[in-house]
């Protein structure tokens, strides 16, 4: 089936069973007092204070179904669009955020937001909380802050990036399934992102299937996209014209399979004179061992030359020079379910290469925006670029880019997310 053949039937694949996003015209909202500034019932969105592009995607696409909200954020998510908004009130209970701090600033910067997050839920007028993120305390949040909520009185929506992130970093014990299965079980609706996702959280957090609602990762529209062309994003970054540019970007950690990577590229590399690799992200303190060996295989020989390492934040008005300089952006998970570089690279219609794991298949359409390889091979990563290199998407670059981001755009749209999510938010206020 051809790109533009999936677009067409994309909601199809988006929607799911249960609630139907139709069902929100079937309620009247504004009997519930669900819309409008002067609304009884404002949406409280708790943002945990980062994760800015989901949390201002979702904010605008709730502007434009008129939903009244607060919006509960910190520096760092703070933005003009949220200001000046009959819609919105922007509450900036979590501050600053800065990670050079001292240990001891952290602490009481921690314990002053818990202190104020707990006495504006005391006093808040609206009626559901919808959970982006937790904060600092993750066990505290999951169980004793969700009660303390409760006890108030709201109904919680909460949306689960991931069912058990310690699972996915080989960090699981019995207090941390503890305390999901509170928090799941607290929820009056969870949101995830994929069937998988959901499955699994069925299996392992046992819930009623009718409150775990499958909605799409809204696509990545928020960051700075100027009119930096691919010639001028690669000059910034030293790279050449003619080069063949192979992305990694994010976070780098165990289960980014960055040690596949390396391995493939030093298979790659010496039959492609005119392949360069960037990989570009942070890197926490407790995964600098895992670095250091990938690093020591990326600059070994000769090939260390054709590496650019930028092993820091990259700051949001910087993001789009990587993603503009690169002609593919690898994605080499080891366990993931999904990924939201990898809707950040289709926002500049940018093609992937990634590994068969979670429900990344489901997301790329083979040689129309991307290619995928069985995980935890670097022999197959490596077949994987040279097909990529060879391909039409590849020679027809500049043309197919546009139409992955129609893709995308339809695809995961913002609109989707909140006529969804809009949905939930009724049928809790209409049923209270």
């Amino acid at each position: 089936m051809s790109l533009m053949s999936k677009i067409a039937v994309a909601h199809s694949l988006d929607t799911p069973a249960q609630p139907r996003p139709e069902s929100t015209s079937r309620i009247h909202l504004e009997e519930t007092g669900f819309k409008g500034p002067n609304s009884t019932a404002r949406i409280s969105i708790l943002t945990g204070g980062g994760d800015k592009p989901y949390a201002l995607g979702l904010a605008a696409a709730l502007i434009e179904q008129g939903v009244a909200f607060d919006f509960i954020g910190s520096d760092y998510v703070d933005d003009p669009s949220l200001h000046n908004q009959a819609l919105v009130h922007f509450l900036n209970l979590r501050g600053d955020q800065d990670t050079k701090s001292g240990r001891l600033s952290k602490a009481w910067r921690v314990l002053k937001y818990y202190a104020k997050l707990i006495a504006y839920a005391a006093s808040a007028r609206p009626k559901i909380f919808h959970i982006l993120w937790n904060n600092k305390f993750e066990l505290f949040d999951r169980t004793l802050l969700l009660l303390y909520y409760k006890l108030l009185g709201k109904k919680l929506v909460l949306t689960a990036h991931n069912v058990n992130t310690a699972a996915r970093d080989s960090a699981d014990t019995a207090l941390n399934r503890l305390s999901l299965r509170t928090q799941y079980s607290l929820a009056d609706y969870i949101f995830v992102h994929t069937e998988k996702m959901k499955a699994e959280l069925l299996r392992d957090f046992p819930a009623p299937d009718s409150k775990v609602i499958v909605i799409p990762f809204g696509i990545n529209n928020t960051l700075p996209n100027t009119a930096l062309t691919a010639v001028g994003a690669r000059q910034r970054l030293g790279l050449g014209r003619a080069d063949k540019v192979i992305l990694f970007f994010g976070n780098i950690a165990p289960y980014k399979g960055v040690e596949y990577l390396a391995s493939a590229w030093a298979e790659v590399a010496p039959k492609m004179s005119d392949a360069r690799l960037v990989i570009a992200g942070r890197l926490k303190a407790q995964d600098a061992s895992y670095w250091d060996d990938i690093h020591q295989t990326l600059v070994a020989g000769d090939l260390g030359r054709r590496v650019l390492e930028k092993i820091e934040y990259i700051p949001d008005e910087d993001v789009e020079i990587y993603f503009k300089a690169a002609d593919v952006l690898i994605l080499p998970y080891t366990t993931i379910f999904q990924s939201g570089v990898l809707f950040l690279g289709y926002s500049f219609g940018l093609p992937v290469i990634a590994a068969d794991v979670g429900s990344l298949k489901e997301d790329i359409i083979e040689g129309e925006t991307g290619f995928v390889f069985p995980p935890r091979s670097a022999t197959h990563l490596a077949k994987a670029l040279t097909e990529f290199f060879r391909s039409d998407l590849y020679l027809q670059l500049s043309q197919r880019r546009q139409k992955i981001r129609d893709f995308a755009n339809d695809r995961y749209s913002w609109s989707k997310v909140a006529k969804i999510t809009t949905a939930c938010y009724s049928k809790l206020l209409h049923h209270d």
